[in-house]
């Protein structure tokens, strides 16, 4: 399978790496970046052909990803189009609609519409799937064994469930930082150094994911079992109650979504 990539950035360096490291070689994949020192830093770092336009050779691919920001896509993918054929075209920006990628790229049906999260730079994403019913299996796996360089994948049949795949795991790890922030926070007013408190808030936050991740438990029956009645674990989440955390995440959550849907009508209005 030939990749090429349209955008070089960070998140297209972590599919690279990625697949790099599954096996795939580098002679197999292009890049089409406008930056020239972003061109050699990627030649340098991964040994991927580079290219400064989609001309004829570029896009000589089975798989294109565009993984440029959602506000340049449309201006981005243009020059491609009089080089599109049969190729299986993913997106990774957040917000953009099929139907509005479809128009831009002259009516090509062969989309996949895709939402990976910041944890794949490492090689821990997740990240949520939706095609148009004209791709056909060999072509959905294709695309997941793209993103499954950088983790897991969930298929979602449902265009309209994308921007609330970008709210709840796009967006996540942002909440999760927040309550490691918060949870530091509250380490060092208790009077631990930053590095410890860091250290604590992090370690707990990894294994606390950790063991929910390895159990068949859902996540309330494991915190049940964390919070003796009348002890400290009990004080602690009645606190959190009356000041409506819970409530207050799954808000934002919904705000979110709700962003997503609007951003979703405004770049879909070229």
């Amino acid at each position: 399978m030939k990749i090429t990539f349209l955008g070089g950035g960070n998140m297209a360096n972590a599919l690279i790496g990625g697949l790099l490291g599954k096996g795939f070689a580098a002679a197999d994949i292009a890049v089409i970046e406008l930056g020239a020192e972003a061109r050699e830093r990627l030649t340098a770092t991964y040994g991927v052909r580079t290219h400064a336009s989609p001309d004829a050779t570029a896009m000589a691919c089975d798989v294109v990803v565009l993984a440029v920001k959602p506000q340049q896509m449309k201006a981005a993918a243009a020059p491609m189009l009089p080089h599109l054929g049969k190729q299986l075209i993913v997106s990774i920006a957040a917000g953009l609609r099929m139907e509005d990628l479809s128009r831009w790229l002259g009516g090509h049906r062969q989309l996949v519409r895709t939402m990976p999260n910041t944890p794949a730079l490492i090689g821990a994403g997740v990240t949520g799937l939706c095609a148009l019913p004209e791709v056909d299996a060999a072509g959905r796996q294709r695309a997941a064994q793209v993103l499954q360089a950088v983790g897991s994948t969930v298929w979602i049949d449902d265009e309209t469930r994308m921007d609330a795949v970008t709210a709840v795991s796009g967006s996540g790890p942002a909440y999760v930082f927040l309550f490691i922030e918060a949870l530091q926070k509250a380490g060092e007013s208790l009077g631990f150094t930053p590095e410890q408190a860091r250290q604590l808030a992090i370690e707990t936050t990894l294994g606390a994911a950790q063991l929910a991740a390895q159990s068949p438990e859902p996540a309330s029956v494991l915190r049940e079992r964390v919070t003796s009645k009348g002890g400290t674990t009990e004080a602690a989440l009645k606190k959190m109650n009356e000041c409506g955390v819970l409530d207050g995440i799954v808000a934002g959550v919904c705000a979110a979504d709700a962003r997503g849907r609007e951003l979703g009508e405004q770049l879909g209005l070229d």
